[in-house]
């Protein structure tokens, strides 16, 4: 088993731990959800508009509560995740909610095996490519699902907040991808003191990594954006400014917090 298996083995343990807490928290809010609340953010509502009639693949999808945000928007959904705990969350929530979204527990990487289809839209947001090791290889798996004309866009926390250890008090780590980071993990961002204790394994990735992995499958870039916020509250010491706007406390607007990219097969 080489080291990445073993990596990939260890989060997907980690996920099942989470998704177990996250499903009942108040940061997921999932009564509300199945109430018809829109898991989405302003910023990939804005940016990627109108789904009616789309297929999408949701890279990364967790226990499917953006998947099947977008679903009831009109579009045809598939959302893959490495949990199989959050797979199995996600397909009930289908069910429950009578809706037509597809999941399949899979690893990014190992797509190929378990999805044969061409997609509109592939999209991915919040926390996914820190778990992937190979930008090269994820756009990759990308461009081989997109139909051609077709449309690729991440959501994500900007490089620059996984520099700074989980207090915001200093730089801890590489902008760069430098190496696996291992980190001794006690709760989770819903619920720091929840019972869960394990090692995950991650990559941090810089804004030109990620635009050339995806320049490089030939995939043309039609925006880049950056924001000096998050929409969630999930790090230490974030103050509201602005309903559904985080800043890191003592840096106000002075980080860019998560950044947008859209690109066209």
């Amino acid at each position: 088993m080489s080291n990445f298996q073993e990596y990939f083995k260890a989060n997907q343990e980690l996920w099942n731990q989470r998704t177990r807490i996250h499903k009942d928290s108040d940061f997921y809010n999932l009564a509300n959800f199945k109430k018809g609340e829109n898991a989405l953010t302003s910023i990939e509502l804005a940016e990627l508009g109108d789904v009616i009639g789309k297929t999408i693949l949701h890279l990364q999808c967790h226990f499917g509560m953006d998947s099947l945000s977008w679903s009831r928007m009109g579009a045809e959904v598939t959302g893959i995740d490495i949990s199989d705990e959050a797979i199995k969350e996600a397909n009930k929530l289908n069910d429950e909610l009578g809706l037509n979204a597809t999941f399949i527990c899979s690893n990014v990487y190992d797509l190929k095996e378990h999805l044969d289809k061409k997609f509109d839209i592939v999209f991915t947001s919040y926390g996914t490519i820190g778990w992937l090791p190979d930008l090269d290889k994820w756009a990759a798996i990308i461009s081989h699902f997109l139909k051609e004309g077709g449309i690729f866009y991440i959501a994500d926390f900007h490089p620059v907040v996984w520099m700074f250890d989980d207090e915001f008090s200093h730089i801890k780590y590489s902008y760069d991808n430098q190496e696996v980071i291992v980190t001794e993990n006690q709760g989770t961002y819903t619920d720091r003191d929840a019972d869960i204790k394990a090692k995950e394994y991650g990559w941090n990735h810089s804004i030109s990594e990620i635009l050339n992995a995806l320049i490089n499958q030939g995939l043309e870039i039609s925006h880049f954006n950056e924001f000096m916020y998050s929409p969630y509250p999930c790090f230490n010491n974030t103050v509201e400014f602005e309903k559904g706007k985080w800043h890191i406390k003592g840096l106000e607007g002075k980080i860019p917090m998560v950044y947008s990219i859209m690109a066209k097969r």
